[in-house]
């Protein structure tokens, strides 16, 4: 399909891919930014020979250009140490298990017919290729497995329930640090809670923006191996309710690298721009936002953040953000889809000083927004924090991929998608939401050297009806970006496998986590596979772990998965991996229609050697 369709009733019209006028990005409340300052726009870096050239990428871009904005925090503050925080549990209360959720992020976005199957031509690791995979080398049972967050944990905290849950996660040396919707805990690596389960809002109880007090969501968190420290971040939404309040995004640092200690707390705006589905990462020199934003008519756009990282790390009340607004003015919208993924440090070993940040996208030529090719649309942010600050951002490179099919057979949405064991209501399926045409958390970014390497996925329909987890491998060598390899994990089980995370060890062996289910026997669960990194390209090769089986269903018709999960790297050897994402039991089936369970656990290739082996 080659042209972009009807928006759902619930979300703004989009800006049509034609619209060459430039639009004001906004009047710089909320989340992250108004400013001063000046900038150079974008100078791409050569793209490699099966990437767009340059003069094809000046042809795919519109004829406005996006233009920096720089401001400082709308308020800053130190933190009591969290640890004071007590577990704040509300009083026990009955609980109606056949109580809907609260949907905290209503749909907002395109619909899209399903035209069909077109086939996956990266489709190649099967149940025969896992049976042939070399011996012995196979995948790690898990290390340790401890229970997260839950839904019960809301309703503890704060009354009722909630859809989805946003499961997300980090590891530092000592610690694990968890969020949800609307929660967030502190273990040890053994999984003794440390701190919580406390309302997110509490990260930020006192503070002088009453707005990132409230348990809002879309939390995520990110540790900075590089600093040692302890990124913790949500929205606010008191602007969907009244146009007059801006929106912010709540950052707090920690002060050092303990994450039950003090934080440096900062609010960001973004203007009247909502801010939906923020995702972090970790850069040298700035600490990398990506947003989905909606203005307060029709406007809808990608918004591109970076904050000051030395200054934030310093706790200075000035640190600077700088904001890119991204529209169908600027760059036609299938190349920005639905959002862009930030990169994630992996690793000690840094990227060159003042390298320009990939930021990467995926496009579906059958999805929503009308674009010509499969493909991935990879774009560069540099930031110079000078005391008069220079920006750039722009499009460095666009690389066709294998083939692939986002669209499922209960398009115009993905909602009621993928049945499970024992429910025949078609309103109790869940959500593959593979049709948002956007890679799935993390950007996971690693420097070797002699390349740097990107490692992403997103969800697909592998087979007819069957989802499955598309994943590359992205290298960029003096300055050009090609897909290395790229594959879609899809045994031939009927097992649906979805919403999942990829990242690579110090070996650059290969990782990737995910959720599945069936409609006979497979409960929502949580799984694991890998690969080394010298076996053939494009293949999971060995075998899959369990995180844990599922023993219950979701029996809402609120039928939200995800949105995201997080799958990391144990910053102590380098090697262990460690996945955050939802499941249901049996007993949580039994406490609500939508009692989804959190599960940690931490597993490693057979290769990989800890840095002083």
């Amino acid at each position: 399909m080659k042209r972009t369709t009807p928006w759902s009733s619930r979300t703004p019209t989009p800006l049509v891919q034609e619209a060459r006028t430039r639009r004001p990005a906004g009047r710089g409340r909320g989340l992250l930014v108004a400013g001063l300052g000046l900038a150079l726009l974008s100078a791409c870096s050569a793209p490699s020979p099966d990437a767009a050239q340059p003069a094809a990428l000046d042809s795919l871009m519109a004829a406005g250009r996006p233009t920096p904005t720089f401001s400082e925090p709308a308020a800053f503050d130190v933190s009591p140490a969290f640890g004071t925080l007590a577990r704040r549990m509300g009083p026990a209360m009955p609980s109606d298990p056949l109580a809907e959720p609260l949907d905290i992020r209503p749909e907002r976005g395109p619909v899209q017919r399903d035209l069909g199957f077109s086939g996956d031509a990266a489709l190649r690791d099967d149940t025969s290729a896992l049976r042939s995979a070399r011996p012995p080398a196979s995948i790690s049972a898990p290390l340790v497995t401890f229970e997260g967050l839950s839904n019960q944990d809301n309703f503890n905290l704060l009354g009722f329930r909630v859809n989805p849950p946003d499961p997300v996660g980090d590891v530092g040396p000592n610690h694990y640090v968890e969020m949800t919707n609307l929660a967030f805990a502190v273990y040890d690596k053994q999984g003794r809670v440390l701190l919580g389960p406390s309302k997110i809002g509490d990260l930020w109880a006192g503070f002088a923006v009453p707005d990132c007090t409230d348990a809002s969501g879309d939390p995520i968190v990110v540790y900075d191996q590089l600093a040692d420290r302890w990124i913790l971040s949500q929205f606010t939404t008191r602007g969907l309710n009244d146009p007059a309040l801006p929106f912010y995004n709540c950052v707090a640092i920690s002060a050092t690298g303990d994450p039950t200690g003090t934080y440096y707390r900062y609010a960001f705006t973004s203007g009247n721009f909502f801010p939906d589905y923020p995702k972090y990462g970790v850069w040298t020199d700035s600490y990398i936002l990506t947003t989905r934003e909606f203005g307060p008519t029709v406007e809808y756009g990608i918004g591109v953040y970076a904050l000051e990282k030395n200054k934030m790390l310093a706790g200075d009340p000035k640190a600077r953000a700088v904001r890119f607004f991204l529209d169908s003015a600027v760059v036609p919208i299938n190349l920005m889809g639905d959002g862009l993924l930030p990169p994630d440090i992996d690793g000690t070993r840094r990227p060159q000083a003042r390298i320009a940040a990939p930021i990467v996208g995926t496009q579906d030529d059958g999805g929503p927004y009308g674009a010509d090719k499969d493909a991935l649309n990879i774009y560069e942010l540099s930031v110079q924090w000078n005391s008069k600050p220079l920006a750039s951002f722009g499009l460095a490179a666009q690389v066709p991929v294998a083939a692939f099919d986002s669209i499922f057979p209960c398009a115009p949405t993905s909602r009621d998608c993928l049945a499970q064991p024992g429910l025949t209501n078609p309103d109790q399926k869940i959500d593959i939401l593979s049709y948002r045409q956007r890679p799935t958390f993390r950007l996971a970014y690693r420097n070797f050297g002699e390349y740097e390497a990107l490692v992403t996925g997103q969800s697909v329909e592998a087979r007819p009806g069957v989802a499955g987890m598309r994943w590359y491998e992205i290298r960029r060598s003096g300055g050009r970006y090609s897909v290395y390899q790229q594959g879609t994990h899809a045994p031939d089980d009927g097992v649906q496998r979805w919403m999942g995370s990829v990242a690579m060890d110090r070996a650059g062996n290969m990782a990737l986590g995910y959720s599945v289910v069936n409609g006979v026997d497979v409960f929502p669960g949580i799984r694991y596979t890998g690969r080394l990194r010298g076996d053939p390209l494009g293949q999971m090769t060995l075998g899959e772990g369990t995180i844990i089986n599922g023993t219950g269903v979701q029996r809402s018709v609120n039928s939200r998965w995800g949105d995201y999960s997080s799958l990391n790297i144990d910053p102590i050897d380098d090697c262990t991996f460690w996945y955050v994402n939802e499941y249901y039991s049996a007993a949580g089936q039994a406490s609500s229609v939508v009692g989804w369970q959190t599960r940690i656990g931490s597993f490693k290739t057979p290769e990989c050697k800890r840095k002083e082996d």
